[in-house]
């Protein structure tokens, strides 16, 4: 299946969830066997070679990739929540959004001190989640190898934030 074919599974919910948003649902492809056996094959394949040692999925949809993605490539996936949703030891970090701000957390033992890492989530936008997530991960020892998301909406500043911050960038879909 092509890049092209996983676009078209890719819905446009216009007013979501605020109006004058339009929304990418990326819900179809996950509905789709082959869908999602493309969109995970497109990391596979690009980190197979790597020396990467662990996947790290961003709550909530970074799971539903990173997860198949770390399975297929005999990693494990560290996972990366909202605040309050882990249950043992963490570390945090507060960013800002277009309509607020956020905290993620991660778990203190998630990696080991030099792990290299990729961080894996549904789409790149601002940038705010990335950075939180890159910060979160190297407090804790880890070397995050690339960011990536299957969509980036590149008319937002998302790819220059996380450039600016020294992450190479891996976005296969562009809108």
């Amino acid at each position: 299946m092509s890049i092209e074919t996983i676009t078209s599974l890719i819905r446009d919910v216009p007013d979501f969830p605020k109006p004058g948003i339009i929304f990418k649902d990326i819900t179809p492809i996950f509905q789709d066997p082959a869908g999602l056996k493309a969109s995970v094959d497109l990391f596979v394949d690009r980190w197979r070679d790597m020396r990467i040692d662990k996947v790290v999925g961003i709550e909530s949809r970074g799971f539903l990739l990173g997860a198949p993605v770390a399975y297929q490539l005999g990693l494990g996936c560290p996972l990366v929540r909202k605040a309050g949703k882990l249950p043992w030891k963490t570390v945090s970090r507060s960013y800002d959004l277009e309509y607020g701000s956020a905290t993620l957390e991660v778990h203190v033992d998630a990696v080991e001190p030099g792990d290299r890492v990729v961080i894996l989530d549904d789409l790149l936008a601002t940038g705010g989640t990335m950075v939180a997530t890159g910060e979160l991960l190297r407090e804790i020892g880890a070397e995050v190898v690339e960011v990536a998301c299957l969509i980036e909406l590149g008319f937002l500043p998302g790819r220059a934030v996380l450039e600016a911050a020294g992450y190479s960038v891996y976005c296969p879909i562009t809108f």
